[in-house]
């Protein structure tokens, strides 16, 4: 916690202007000017002490929800208690939203009161959001000095996908077509496939106690069914668009909230995390960036350059079975896709884009949207 007490901008060139005003006076013999400067002298006083007495203050900002859809509602909640013995004002509050400070004047605090006040979000461009830190100052009534006092540590906002309910892709070697119906796969199709922390209903007998006693957190094996057909869903992130994003998030999540495993990959290469639930998914989508090369090429997360030979190497080397989404505003991307079609039970391409939708290639179903809002009604036409 960082506490000073400055002259503002203001104050420093009224404190400059009574020395002038002083040595002219002085030198000249004039009494005006020493007048003028020991009122300024006198106002300075005041604005010191006015600001001088250190204030009793607890304050706790809380960012609620810390993870959002984009264009959802997302707020700051601060809360300020005077725990001093007098009355406070000229408090404002400063907290640094993203690269803009955002500024909330507080209303008087009586002795033990405690005022909230909250403050808008901004979620319309997905990613992370860095919130604070937050200072509060304390400024006399003539804006001569000042008092800023930082409280508490930045948090931050994550702005996710969009997405839509969705049917899962049918795979015609699916053992559950609408997911799994009971927690029993069939004999000897379970296997390990990674850890996570404990979560209230966990089965106890999958708790791995080594590494429970290394990281100090309770962790658990998470199994999964071999038998389930995976869903692969391939974002091409040259020019990159929202609605690429959210169809692709869509897609994802309704075999991961299916109980389907899913395999996230770009023209870059896999997405990092081995997660497959819905939560893992949105977070690893929220920081997904548009290829950044010239041209078509370019990468995604900072990787290196894919472009089109990405998208290609990535439709080559995905692993197959299952279903393959690709998610793409390239028409020829849609094309090749058809190289990879016997590799998989079901290959879909997702074109994002306002123009005609490309022909569809042997073996591969298109669906052609220009927004989140038309993928439903596209993906049961598929």
């Amino acid at each position: 916690m960082r506490l000073m007490a400055v002259l503002t901008p203001l104050g420093r060139g009224t404190l400059a202007g009574a020395v002038v005003l002083y040595g002219a006076g002085f030198a000249l013999g004039y009494p005006e000017p020493v007048v003028l400067a020991t009122g300024a002298l006198l106002a300075l006083a005041a604005a010191l002490a006015w600001t001088a007495p250190k204030p009793r203050l607890e304050v706790h900002r809380e960012v609620t929800p810390v993870k959002v859809p984009r264009g959802d509602a997302a707020v700051a909640v601060l809360n300020v208690a005077n725990l001093g013995g007098r009355g406070l004002s000229g408090l404002r509050a400063q907290d640094r939203i993203g690269a803009d400070e955002h500024t909330v004047d507080l209303p008087r605090l009586p002795k033990g009161a405690t005022r909230t006040v909250s403050y808008p979000l901004p979620t319309g461009t997905r990613g992370q959001i860095p919130v604070g830190p937050l200072a509060l100052v304390r400024a006399d009534p003539f804006g001569l000095t000042r008092r800023v006092r930082s409280y508490g540590r930045p948090a931050t906002l994550l702005v996710r996908p969009r997405t839509v309910p969705l049917p899962v892709p049918p795979s015609g070697k699916a053992h559950h077509l609408e997911g799994p119906t009971s927690d029993n796969a069939p004999s000897g199709t379970v296997t390990f496939h990674t850890l996570r922390e404990y979560v209230v209903g966990d089965d106890l007998r999958h708790v791995h106690w080594r590494s429970s006693a290394r990281t100090g957190t309770l962790m658990v094996r998470q199994l999964i069914d071999a038998s389930l057909p995976t869903t692969t869903v391939l974002l091409d992130t040259r020019g990159l668009t929202e609605p690429a994003v959210d169809a692709a998030a869509s897609v994802a999540v309704a075999a991961a909230r299916s109980g389907f495993p899913v395999r996230l990959l770009t023209d870059a290469g896999p997405l990092p995390d081995t997660r497959t639930d819905a939560e893992a998914v949105l977070d690893r989508l929220a920081l997904v960036q548009a290829s950044v090369s010239g041209g078509p090429s370019g990468d995604s997360l900072g990787a290196s350059s894919g472009g089109s030979s990405g998208v290609t190497e990535a439709l080559r080397t995905a692993r197959g079975g299952g279903s393959l989404v690709l998610v793409t505003g390239d028409p020829v991307e849609v094309g090749r896709v058809a190289g990879v079609r016997r590799r998989f039970d079901r290959v879909i391409c997702v074109y994002v884009g306002s123009g005609p939708a490309p022909a569809a290639p042997p073996g591969v179903s298109v669906v052609r949207v220009s927004s989140l809002e038309e993928l439903p009604v596209a993906w049961g036409t598929r």
